[in-house]
């Protein structure tokens, strides 16, 4: 079996997905709970890429559930979990639900009797090779600020004292980027073990939450976060998935420097956009002499943001920094890019519009810490 040792994610090698959502109900709550899931399971029948989902309940707890789905490939799915539509769709669920958590695996391989061994049902491909990951998890978020707050919110931002590293025995802190663009705020964590305990760690931090309720004024979204339903909502709205990461090699953090890029995607487009900068880092980091050593790629809707550590300065190498290198990529990017948006419009014709583009879509970095070791 060939084992690549430099994609450790990515949604779009065309395998087929396996989605898991373990569920703890309230007690009481099972026939509300299975009225809103033949709901949704009727409604999410109907999304492309859908293949088939099962609803299972513990013979060991009664108030513990399993809803696992197949689905054709990733981006379909990741297309419907991050849409409004499935936001208003799982609405009903919540008051059934004590806790949950999702899991997503690209198919590797499978024991069947009369399917073909690479490939599923209506040509749905497994996982052609196992990809070796770094034992990190890499996710986003991102919300908008009134126009007029950003600096505030940038000193709030600043200023938040770093959370206690270590979740448990399993589970730390590594890496923690804030970046802004314009009144747009992505907040991009990683985490070593489970990303749900990390996350669920940071929200209980004394200093977070005094930065969470500073900022509260000035967000365009309303929310109150001493309400569940107020604050699952926000957060759900506010998810920017890493939908790919590469890195070339083995990368000494002394000897790079982080940067984000956004990309506003035109309507429809952010999933084609964020699937050309994925096949770019990919076959960008073949090359050794590239200035991009790791990107991990996030999108939700049409928001794409790139993060991405360099060696060197970004100047230097306009199209590797956007990650256009090589031919008709600058014209890929400009017929899937909303460049009114960014204030670059036109035709990516020579390097001196490489370097405007990339001066607009440079994000402003709030912070970055790393976690120590000890």
């Amino acid at each position: 079996m060939t084992i690549s040792e430099r994609i450790s994610q990515s949604a779009f090698d065309g395998s087929r997905l396996r989605v898991i959502l373990m569920l703890d109900l309230y007690e009481g709550a099972q026939q509300r709970f299975l009225d809103a899931y033949e709901h949704m399971r009727n409604q999410v029948a109907s999304i492309p890429g859908h293949i088939s989902d099962q609803l299972c309940q513990s013979i060991e707890n009664p108030s513990q559930w399993l809803i696992t789905s197949e689905w054709e490939s990733a981006p379909p799915f990741l297309a419907w979990v991050n849409s409004e539509e499935h936001v208003e769709t799982v609405k009903p669920m919540h008051d059934c639900v004590r806790d949950t958590r999702s899991m997503r695996y690209s198919i590797l391989r499978e024991t069947t009797r009369d399917r073909p061994r690479n490939q599923g049902p209506d040509g749905g491909r497994l996982q052609a090779a196992a990809r070796v990951g770094d034992g990190v998890a890499r996710h986003a978020l991102t919300f908008t600020v009134k126009p007029g707050a950003e600096s505030k919110v940038a000193e709030i931002l600043a200023g938040c004292t770093s959370p206690i590293p270590k979740v448990d025995d399993t589970t730390r802190l590594r890496r923690t980027s804030l970046f802004m663009h314009g009144n747009r705020v992505v907040r991009a964590i990683e985490v070593e073990g489970d990303l749900n305990a990390a996350l669920r760690h940071v929200a209980r931090q004394p200093g977070i939450q005094a930065v969470e309720e500073a900022i509260n004024p000035y967000l365009e979204q309303d929310r109150d976060l001493a309400d569940p339903g107020s604050a699952r909502l926000f957060f759900t709205r506010a998810a920017l998935p890493a939908v790919h990461h590469v890195m070339a090699g083995k990368v000494d953090p002394s000897q790079v420097r982080r940067h984000a890029l956004y990309y506003p995607a035109k309507e429809g487009c952010g999933m084609a956009l964020a699937r050309l900068l994925s096949q770019q880092d990919a076959t960008a980091s073949d090359d050794t002499r590239s200035l991009v050593r790791r990107s991990v790629v996030y999108q939700r809707d049409d928001i794409v943001v790139r993060l991405i550590d360099v060696s060197g300065s970004i100047d230097t190498d306009p199209a590797a920094a956007l990650g256009v290198t090589g031919p008709r990529k600058a014209a890929a990017l400009t017929r899937l890019l909303d460049g009114a948006e960014l204030g670059v419009e036109g035709p990516l014709k020579s390097e001196r519009d490489l370097n405007r583009l990339l001066a607009h879509a440079e994000m402003s970095l709030i912070l970055d810490r790393q976690a120590s070791e000890s």
